[in-house]
């Protein structure tokens, strides 16, 4: 048997199951485990500026492709505190991540030493599992845990401290005869599937509303193999957008208080019967849930049983990874469709696509300062179908999702249910190291940019490029548009006249020097018209430096974006697409 510390025990068990990235920022109660990483090797280091910026590259790098484990590495205290947003983060979102502390040494947790503080008992309520190992012989079994865990049943972050003594201490270990325990994922039965899709034949106008459960279980084949059997229009989530493409002709828009679009919300009203997979019934989603469910039936399908009820109670429950209950939904499918007992949904599908051409919102005005809609027309044209979208939250993230396309599954990369604000930088740097050649889009307002802008020299250090949208109009825009209920405007204005940027005119921060300080590329727009040349220089500046290229485009003060309490209330604030020349990008002038 080998004999080895602790540390590099478990840096041989993050090999075996995997893993060959890390995201973090060493110190003095982490050192024994970055030197056994060096020791070791087959574990490449990205150095994050901040902490919780290596926790939301580790959720990028999760959320980028199937399989994908992110993990992230910081010292004893602030550290791990630091990190708790992200654990949050991919708890919330079902994203597995991996954190790992250092700690003070046992003797010493209970005497308040340096750094010394309880993270098991912080990171416990917003992680699968949070513990600090005390016996250094448990080390490589409590990483085995980890990865079982995190990959069983609903997927979700762990935390692992270890205090120094552990790291350092030997043991004996095998790494040769190791190996990953198997993950378990419950999964729907003949019986139960044969159930709803009884109840699904007995409708007259059906959705399936596919959530991040389908991207999770890399099932997006199947959803869209399902929908085209049965001729059942689908409603993508927020979380589960591009498990089906944008322009599929079963794919009949997203539906929600923000989120959204006019022809998924009036969809949504229309049916009688909606099939949920892998989805939570998010608020922002339902709005108000008697509207919600309002004269229609639901079966609902979740790896999660206590989902299932949480939010309203279905006519049918059905525990399942959703993969698993896919793979019996299409079986079953198929034998009906070979038996010819499958209904005709075609007049119901057409009737979804009418509305799909028609309730359109504009994007194509001219104004000076720009509108932010026609930032989006814009970014239609210049990416393509094979872009990959990186957002977190505000009106920037609103509109985009009810104006960008997306056509494959993981290609809007977005933090859910958290929303923190900074989230998008060191995401996309996740996105890129996981993704070395997909053509990668952030978008952003300014806050979101400003709050941990710093990441970019990370980006600059390790050659991550990607373009970056910055639409700004110098303000914290969703929270101004929420206070529009206060009836107030309050300490919610970025705008400021920089002494050393007046070109700007009040709008503060001077982006583009902060942005070329921290060694990338940057670009300013003023006009309509120059969006479109700014985007293709930025994807030149891009490769030729392979770093990350920021476009900030300043934007019209106060735009208020469409939304609202309720499915069949959402205020539309802008004109209306009366043509299609007033939304020359949309799904429906584009197929």
């Amino acid at each position: 048997m080998a004999r080895m510390t602790a540390a590099e025990a478990a840096v041989h068990v993050l090999r075996k199951e995997g893993i060959d990235v890390a995201f973090g920022v060493p110190g003095a109660a982490i050192n024994p485990f970055y030197a056994a990483m060096r020791q070791v090797g087959g574990i490449d280091h990205v150095l994050a500026r901040h902490v919780e910026g290596a926790s939301h590259m580790a959720e990028g790098y999760t959320r980028a492709k199937a399989g994908n484990i992110g993990v992230c590495i910081g010292t004893s205290g602030p550290a791990g505190t630091d990190m708790i947003t992200g654990l949050y983060s991919a708890s919330a979102d079902s994203i597995p991540i991996l954190c790992i502390t250092g700690q003070a040494p046992r003797a010493r947790l209970h005497k308040e030493d340096f750094q010394a503080v309880d993270i098991q008992a912080i990171a416990g309520p917003v992680t699968k599992w949070a513990v600090t190992v005390l016996e250094p012989a448990q080390v490589p079994r409590a990483f085995q845990q980890a990865f079982h865990l995190m990959r069983s049943s609903r997927p979700g972050p762990v935390l692992i401290d270890l205090p120094i003594d552990v790291q350092m201490s030997e043991i004996e270990f095998d790494p040769d005869t190791y190996e990953p325990l198997p993950a378990y994922k419950p999964a729907a039965s003949r019986a139960q599937v044969e159930k709803a899709i009884a109840m699904l034949q007995e409708a007259e106008r059906p959705l399936i509303v596919a959530g991040g459960g389908i991207v999770n279980a890399d099932a997006s084949d199947l959803l869209v193999e399902f929908a085209e059997l049965t001729g059942v229009p689908v409603i993508p989530t927020l979380m589960g957008w591009g498990t089906i493409p944008d322009d599929h002709p079963l794919m009949v828009g997203m539906v929600g208080l923000q989120t959204s679009h006019r022809y998924g919300n009036a969809t949504l009203l229309a049916a009688d019967f909606v099939l949920g997979i892998g989805n939570r019934w998010a608020n922002r989603h339902t709005g108000n849930v008697e509207t919600y469910t309002r004269g229609r039936k639901f079966v609902h399908v979740d790896i999660e049983p206590t989902q299932i009820g949480r939010i309203f109670g279905p006519d049918l429950g059905i525990v399942s990874d959703a993969r698993a209950a896919l793979e019996r939904f299409v079986e079953v499918a198929r034998e009906m469709r070979r038996a010819g007992t499958l209904k005709d949904r075609g007049s119901w599908a057409e009737a979804c696509q009418e509305r799909k051409r028609t309730l359109l919102r504009k994007t194509h005005f001219d104004d000076v300062p720009v509108k932010p809609q026609r930032v989006y027309e814009e970014m239609n044209r210049v990416f393509g179908k094979q872009t990959r979208y990186v957002s977190t939250i505000g009106l920037s993230q609103i509109a985009g999702a009810q104006f960008l396309h997306v056509y494959r599954p993981r290609d809007w990369i977005n933090c859910g249910q958290a929303g923190p604000l900074g989230w998008t930088i060191p995401a996309a740097l996740g996105v890129r190291r996981a993704d070395p050649d997909a053509e990668i889009v952030a978008l952003s307002g300014d806050y979101d940019f400003q709050f941990m802008v710093e990441e970019l020299a990370a980006g600059a250090q390790f050659n991550l490029p990607w373009i970056h949208v910055l639409v700004n109009n110098s303000y914290l825009g969703l929270i101004r548009q929420a206070q529009r209920g206060f009836d107030m405007d309050y300490c919610v204005q970025l705008s400021f006249e920089n002494i050393n940027c007046p070109e700007i005119n009040g709008y503060g921060v001077d982006h583009v020097s902060v942005v070329e300080g921290l060694g990338c590329k940057a670009l300013r727009v003023t006009r309509p018209e120059e969006i479109a040349p700014a985007l293709e220089e930025a994807r030149a500046l891009m490769r030729e430096h392979r770093v990350p290229v920021v476009v900030e485009i300043i934007l019209e003060r106060v735009t208020n974006i469409a939304m609202g309490t309720d499915l069949d209330g959402v205020n539309e604030f802008e004109a209306l697409a009366e043509n299609v020349e007033d939304a020359p990008t949309s799904i429906a002038a584009l197929t």
